[in-house]
């Protein structure tokens, strides 16, 4: 789907998602389609962004681990900023390959499976954001419970518009 929600048939080229062969051959790849609308989904690009999704995910959740646990070890348990500077740093490269990609359309759509729905889909922690406010919650501390899910929100905003903004300025 291009950025005017029109089909991106005939606008995207169809050319090797993954650059496997030079401009100057000519394979070409039919299934190159990202929208779903022209039943192009089939066949040889189906598989590959079920990989490119697969190889995001195993990165995007060895780096949740990775920054969470540095972060927690650095700085502490009683309040989350692992899961905070994860949710953070995910809202601003989300922002940023998103806007990024949605101006260019010459880009290769595995992009779009590698990066937003693979790697961000496994690095983010919404769920371990809302465990987290939850079990604050509970252990009585009710200000930081409110800081944290309002300080999130307010960041997370921030930085997906910080990541926009640079995607247009570069």
């Amino acid at each position: 789907m291009t950025p005017d929600r029109e089909s991106c048939c005939g606008v995207i080229s169809r050319r090797d998602p993954l650059n496997k062969y030079h401009e100057s051959e000519s394979h070409i790849w039919p299934h190159a389609c990202c929208c779903g609308d022209c039943g192009l989904q089939t066949g040889d690009f189906a598989l590959q962004k079920y990989l490119l999704i697969a190889l995001g995910g195993a990165l995007g959740s060895v780096a949740r681990f990775w920054v969470g646990s540095t972060i927690a070890g650095r700085m502490g348990i009683k309040f989350p900023y692992g899961t905070l500077l994860v949710n953070l740093t995910a809202c601003l490269i989300i922002g940023f390959t998103l806007t990024y990609m949605g101006r260019r359309a010459d880009l290769s759509p595995a992009w779009r499976f590698l990066i937003p729905i693979g790697f961000i889909g496994a690095y983010s922690t919404f769920s371990t954001y809302e465990w987290e406010t939850l079990s604050t919650l509970r252990s009585g501390a009710f200000l930081l419970a409110a800081l944290y899910a309002g300080g999130s929100f307010i960041l997370g905003l921030i930085a997906v518009w910080g990541g926009s903004w640079l995607a247009e300025v570069i």
